[in-house]
């Protein structure tokens, strides 16, 4: 593997010379952060599609055990549809914080890297001359 270097500081540095960079992105957590959201809202309107898909049904079935059956069935999904929404929710949040996180981790080890990089050397000043001038010889 190559050396790595920190994101605003110059390729190679690290002493490896492949100019490797090692650079976080919030993109992929933000991308997954609107998946989640996405499906969340995806499974927004189920609950009422489920209501409607069962209105009328019990009526004229007052003898079948099943319909009793598939009430219970109904109520099953819909709680596990609400916990998913649920879980959508907080999984998108929880990816926007990484992004956030990993950001400001990344400008505080910019920051402390730069408080401890050699600054460069001032130039030497040229020699005097014999004529007094400043001339290097």
């Amino acid at each position: 593997m190559g050396a790595v270097a920190v994101v605003g500081q110059p390729a190679g540095g690290g002493g490896g010379g492949s100019g490797d960079v090692l650079k976080h992105s919030g993109g992929a957590w933000l991308r997954a952060a609107g998946g989640a959201e996405g499906m969340c809202t995806h499974l927004g309107p189920v609950k009422s599609e489920l209501e409607t898909a069962h209105e009328g049904l019990l009526a004229g079935t007052g003898g079948l055990t099943a319909i009793a059956e598939l009430g219970a069935v109904r109520e099953s999904w819909t709680r596990r549809f609400e916990a998913a929404r649920g879980e959508c929710r907080a999984l998108a949040g929880k990816l926007r914080a990484v992004a956030r996180i990993q950001g400001e981790t990344d400008e505080s080890v910019k920051s402390a890297l730069a408080s401890v990089s050699p600054s460069p050397s001032p130039s030497p000043s040229p020699s005097p001359s014999p004529s007094g001038r400043g001339e290097a010889r």
